[in-house]
């Protein structure tokens, strides 16, 4: 397993998550998002709802967004942000230990919110709209996989992206019973899954 660079304390990480977020709305429509789909479940909670949370009227809401695929949609760029928010690969650097810090820098943005993402992804079964979310999921490994030096384009891009969107999904079940701090089973299990499609992903 490469050995991740140094995270941030605990403490840390729970400063920045209460850092107040109050004068972007998408930020708060995306917080008010998490919040609820954690206390009562994504498929129950409607766009009212949201909008009051984010302390917003409906109007506002529908300016932003159009629906509930769309705010799922933005919840995934706010964690696509955490993950690329990293330091820059060194010349040095194997694009698989990139590809894993950056992954895992991911599921450390998601960690607080493991009850939210487990009723999202547990909801999403089922639900015809859950094809758009994948089709987010796939560009969000494409930056993923980007952020460690491996093209995304083309259709061998394409091909990557669906591949580790794979491997991602089957490590996100994994981390959503992982209670470790340091997200110890996730990490073996992201390096083993790595390690089967390196080949496959250019590495």
């Amino acid at each position: 397993m490469p050995p991740r660079k140094k995270k941030a304390s605990s403490s840390a990480r729970s400063s920045a998550r209460s850092a107040p977020r109050g004068g972007d709305p998408q930020a708060r429509v995306v917080d008010a998002a998490l919040k609820l789909a954690a206390s009562k479940g994504w498929r129950g909670v409607s766009l009212a709802e949201i909008a009051s949370e984010a302390r917003l009227s409906l109007a506002q809401l529908h300016a932003l967004y159009r629906g509930k695929p769309m705010i799922l949609a933005a919840c995934l760029r706010h964690f696509d942000q955490a993950a690329l928010a990293g330091p820059q690969p060194g010349t040095k650097d194997k694009k698989r230990d990139v590809l894993f810090d950056v992954l895992m820098r991911r599921f450390d943005a998601l960690q607080p919110y493991r009850p939210a993402v487990a009723a999202m992804l547990r909801d999403s079964i089922g639900d015809p709209a859950a094809l758009l979310g994948f089709k987010r999921l796939l560009v969000s490994m494409g930056w993923m996989l980007e952020a460690a030096g491996v093209s995304s384009a083309g259709l061998a891009g394409k091909a990557r992206r669906k591949i580790l969107a794979l491997v991602y999904l089957s490590v996100l079940l994994v981390f959503l019973n992982d209670k470790s701090e340091d997200l110890a089973k996730t990490m073996a299990a992201l390096d083993r899954r790595l390690t089967l499609v390196q080949a496959w992903l250019g590495l």
